[in-house]
């Protein structure tokens, strides 16, 4: 198995949790949040991570999902209702319990779109995902 590239069957994907999808997305948003800031110019460690940590929280990831919401197939759609639906143990106190399924429901959609090795469609959601609220 190639973690760095894994393909599994939608056969596989769909015995997967919601929250197994969101942990793999989490990561995998985390790092495109990361090399978007290195790439965008940010130079010293404490700004890279305090930009990181405005982007990813799950406030943050909640404002995304809903620049993202009208652009999803039909099938990530699918994946987004089953992410938000997800029941976590616990709920960061930075976020209110509708923000942080929203942030679980982004994460389980990137981390479904990276098992299926779908990443010129996640370059294009992430690009709308780091746009200002106001573009």
């Amino acid at each position: 198995m190639d973690y760095l590239h894994p393909k599994l069957d939608d056969a596989a994907i769909a015995r997967m949790t919601s929250l197994a999808l969101a942990h793999v997305g989490d990561a995998v948003y985390e790092v495109l949040v990361r090399t978007h800031l290195a790439c965008d110019g940010t130079q010293t460690a404490k700004d890279l991570h305090s930009r990181t940590i405005a982007l990813v929280c799950a406030p943050a990831q909640a404002a995304a999902a809903a620049r993202l919401l009208p652009l999803l197939t039909e099938d990530e759609a699918a994946v987004y209702r089953r992410g938000r639906n997800a029941k976590p143990k616990s709920v960061p106190k930075s976020a209110s319990c509708a923000e942080y399924a929203q942030a679980t429901a982004l994460e389980a959609l990137f981390g479904w779109l990276y098992l299926r090795q779908q990443y010129d469609r996640i370059d294009e959601l992430f690009h709308v995902a780091v746009q200002p609220a106001a573009e």
